[in-house]
């Protein structure tokens, strides 16, 4: 076995949740390709970041949900990806009328995951949509319509739908200097980026908020009790360059990979 090959082995496997799909009519086929069908998105970022840190990962497609426990046998953490907008259906709202495109059906299998993650007590990072899932799987709600809200701060507000590029920040979030978040990246604040249209509004139980804008909006939040539980509402693994979003993946690798290394000596992660 070379040296990659032995250090690849001994990598945390990690799934990786896809929420977006592109569907069938909007996909243009090539006399070479395969007829059009409805196709899941994950940007490559995802799992470079992982890699990048010391993670195997792996992508999670919707799957039954009497799978998802031999599933997460396998897993040493979760990551809960961005994606398009969760349906209101989720926390008990009716939508709101500029509600984005929504898969309810996909969130159902993204929430089920993401709960039975949670009740195993397994190493999660969220990301953007990933970060709002969790909330709900708390019991929250969100905020469905986020420029509704502009109001809320002195002047243009915050731009929590940049132009520019995604890695590049577009605004600076506060940490609160006592969270595992500002333990993990070495500061207590921070520039993000920003490509959400929902937000948190009522707190899931147990989450406490740990980054806000300047607007107010809960940036980040993370659960206490848990070894290494932490939501971000930016796209850090498209900032991985940086070293608070290095920073911040390394340590749910880590954590993922005492989570491993904590199981029985005879069960197979992979």
């Amino acid at each position: 076995m070379d040296s990659l090959s032995g250090e690849l082995a001994g990598a945390p496997l990690i799934g990786v949740t896809t929420s977006e799909v592109r569907r069938a009519e909007t996909i243009s086929s090539i006399p070479e390709g395969e007829p059009p069908m409805h196709e899941m998105a994950l940007g490559l970022t995802y799992l470079r970041a992982i890699e990048a840190t010391g993670g195997m990962p792996v992508v999670i497609p919707p799957l039954r949900l009497e799978l998802i426990g031999p599933l997460l046998d396998r897993l040493a953490g979760i990551c809960l990806s961005g994606g398009p907008d969760l349906h209101p259906e989720a926390y008990g709202q009716e939508p709101d009328e500029h509600l984005g495109p929504t898969e309810p059906d996909l969130d159902r299998f993204e929430l089920a995951i993401a709960s039975a993650a949670d009740q195993r007590d397994m190493p999660m990072l969220a990301i953007c949509r990933g970060t709002q899932a969790l909330n709900v799987v708390r019991g929250g709600t969100l905020v469905q319509h986020l420029p509704a809200l502009r109001d809320r701060a002195e002047g243009d507000g915050v731009p929590h739908r940049q132009t520019a590029k995604g890695s590049e920040p577009s605004h600076s979030v506060a940490i609160e200097p006592d969270s595992l978040l500002a333990a993990t990246i070495g500061t207590d604040s921070v520039g993000v980026n920003s490509f959400h249209h929902q937000a948190i509004d009522r707190l899931g139980r147990d989450l406490v908020p740990t980054a806000r804008a300047a607007d107010g909006t809960i940036e980040a939040v993370e659960d206490r009790g848990r070894s290494f539980l932490i939501g971000v509402q930016w796209h850090a693994e498209l900032l991985i360059d940086r070293p608070e979003e290095q920073a911040l993946f390394g340590a749910f690798v880590a954590a993922a990979a005492a989570e491993s290394a904590a199981r029985s000596p005879g069960r197979t992660l992979g």
